[in-house]
């Protein structure tokens, strides 16, 4: 074989071109990276070499990737904006400790979540503190599912309309999974408080709720739907509305349909309604559910409906037990 014969070596440019035909750039991001306290933002996010924050890791991670905890700490964090999250992504703390991220601006979120309708993000082990001054702790604009486990979210109580977790679902139907996280000390107006599912627009929700503590906020839980087009469909179970400074549960509707189905849930000691359906199309479903101490206990006003399995306690409130509109035999 002749010299001119042997091919030359290709270059890093038409490597790096290869590449990308191919749909593969020529360095992926990594699917799994760490941060620590003791980290640096400077570092890669390797397990060797943590970063510092949970906001530049999410600059570092691919799409659909993980970002563990190494150590206690606050995370949320190198700027005054919210923890924006952009693309599917889990954050997860399994027993590093107390892992924070502060949401202190009055006109934003502690994380923001503003994915693709195509995206799932995951959130576990984490405290979120509004300090007073925040106005929402978790605010998803939209993602096609969102998950939130073991987490603690509390003092969001500035600005306007703050809530523990808010999801505003405009576009497309998009799912909520909370389960075994107390949220607690949210609200500052009659229309704020815990937890805000709201379908508005061209958007639907559907969310399951398991083992919440709803704890003195100013609603517990709204759940809304706000215009014709959409419809909100919330599971609360095995879960607990505790001295709330307006209602347990509140179903209302402007437009639409909405519907909570609340199964083995106790609503106590709030001093609005235990469980309110309030507008055409607001439906209560009531399964194996105790009602006592709220200032009343349940009420469906503007044409809801509470709808009992007949399996409930709805007694001894402060005011008015109230009745069912409806009953549903059990099988």
């Amino acid at each position: 074989m002749t010299e001119s014969a042997i091919a030359s070596p290709p270059s890093l440019v038409s490597l790096a071109m290869l590449a990308l035909l191919n749909g593969t750039p020529a360095h992926a991001a990594p699917t799994k990276v760490w941060v620590s306290n003791a980290g640096s933002d400077g570092n890669p996010c390797a397990l060797a070499a943590p970063c510092k924050s949970f906001e530049h890791a999410l600059g570092v991670v691919a799409g659909g990737g993980e970002i563990s905890v190494l150590t206690p700490g606050d995370y949320g964090g190198t700027s005054s904006l919210p923890l924006t999250v952009t693309k599917s992504v889990t954050i997860i703390n399994d027993g590093a400790g107390d892992v924070g991220i502060q949401g202190t601006d009055p006109t934003s979120a502690g994380v923001l979540i503003v994915a693709g309708l195509g995206d799932v993000v995951s959130l576990r082990g984490l405290i979120i503190d509004g300090v007073g001054s925040g106005q929402i702790g978790v605010l998803v604009d939209q993602a096609s599912a969102v998950h939130i486990q073991n987490c603690v979210i509390r003092n969001f109580e500035g600005g306007s309309n703050p809530f523990g977790i808010a999801m505003i679902a405009s576009n497309g139907t998009q799912s909520m999974f909370v389960s075994d996280s107390l949220i607690y000390n949210n609200g500052a107006g009659a229309t704020s408080g815990g937890v805000l599912l709201q379908a508005q627009s061209s958007g639907s929700i559907k969310a399951v709720l398991n083992r919440l503590r709803l704890e003195n906020n100013v609603l517990g839980l709204r759940v809304q739907s706000a215009s014709a087009a959409n419809s909100a469909r919330v599971t609360l179970r095995d879960s607990t509305l505790v001295g709330n400074a307006s209602d347990g549960v509140l179903v209302t509707v402007s437009g639409g349909g909405a519907t909570a189905f609340v199964e083995r849930t106790a609503s106590v000691n709030n001093a609005g309604i235990g469980m309110h359906a309030d507008g055409s199309h607001a439906v209560i479903l009531l399964s194996d559910s105790s009602i006592t101490k709220n200032g009343t206990g349940v009420s469906a006003t503007s044409g809801g409906q509470v709808i009992s399995y007949r399996n409930n306690r709805n007694i001894n409130n402060i005011g008015a037990e109230g009745t069912a509109t409806g009953t549903l035999s059990l099988f």
